[in-house]
């Protein structure tokens, strides 16, 4: 002989055998396009560029309701990664560079100022260090190299890189901080030779160069999460993944009016055409 059900167990049976509203099943369709668009920018995004996501693909819910529904599902933006630790060397550097770009940080074409900069990834093996060349105009990362070292070289090749996809016609500035790389014979005769013109940060100051500390914070928040990779090799396949196939091609950006890098340049040269 079965028991009786108690209390919970008929609140339970009442609730199933009860149909969703047309509102309860209209957010479950759309708790199903939020997972998907969470997903795809691994698992990164808040409420905010999920909202920009949807009407992408023609919803029109708003941010409080997309807000409320990822509470629900329980996804949230990644926020977070620590302190990034100081530089390497010490002494004054050989060759520096005025503070030209004195901050302003908004531009109004690609290719008229470049910033750049230099971070390190644990490893099992060590660290590896990544050099990034980045666009201001769109936030775009133009140019990088990795390395077991963080050399002279480390730099330059980012920087070729850089100069060897964009093709500048016009003088571009290149800001860096007076760290070695940056301030070395080599650094200012490849500035020299394909008219880039040279920009420092004050000594110390890493506000200065605020965008690409911001690139790096971004990478280490959204990817590398405090891990350490076995092998340099794994780091770099998953700092190329995360440059190549999101942050440029996908992660949304204010400064973008809430499009990826590529989109914004892509944007900005059909109006070009246009006029």
């Amino acid at each position: 002989m079965q028991g009786h059900a108690g209390p919970s167990e008929w609140v339970l049976r009442l609730a199933q055998a009860q149909p969703l509203s047309a509102r309860a099943l209209e957010d479950q369709r759309i708790e199903g396009l939020i997972k998907q668009c969470w997903l795809e920018s691994g698992a990164v995004y808040g409420y905010r560029k999920i909202t920009h996501d949807l009407r992408d693909l023609g919803e029109s819910c708003g941010k409080h309701r997309v807000a409320r529904l990822m509470r629900q599902i329980g996804l949230k933006s990644l926020t977070g990664y620590g302190r990034r630790p100081g530089r390497y060397g010490g002494g004054c550097p050989a060759n520096v560079s005025p503070n030209h770009l004195q901050r302003e940080f908004d531009v109004s074409e690609p290719n008229k100022v470049w910033v750049t900069d230099i971070t390190y990834i644990r490893t099992h093996e060590g660290w590896l260090f990544l050099a990034a060349v980045l666009d201001l105009f769109s936030r775009q990362v133009v140019g990088w190299s990795m390395s077991a070292q963080m050399t002279a070289d480390l730099a330059l090749n980012a920087l070729l890189m850089a100069v060897w996809h964009r093709k500048p016609t016009q003088e571009v500035m290149v800001h860096s901080d007076q760290g070695s790389q940056f301030s070395s014979d080599d650094w200012q005769s490849f500035l020299r030779a394909n008219k880039l013109k040279g920009s420092m940060s004050r000594r110390g100051n890493c506000h200065d160069n605020a965008v690409a500390e911001s690139f790096f914070q971004l990478l280490k928040r959204e990817r590398i999460k405090r891990k350490i990779y076995p092998t340099r090799e794994d780091a770099r396949r998953d700092v190329f993944d995360y440059i190549e196939m999101f942050y440029n091609p996908k992660r949304r950006h204010s400064h973008a009016n809430g499009m990826s890098p590529i989109d914004y340049e892509k944007q900005y040269f059909m109006k070009l055409g246009a006029v």
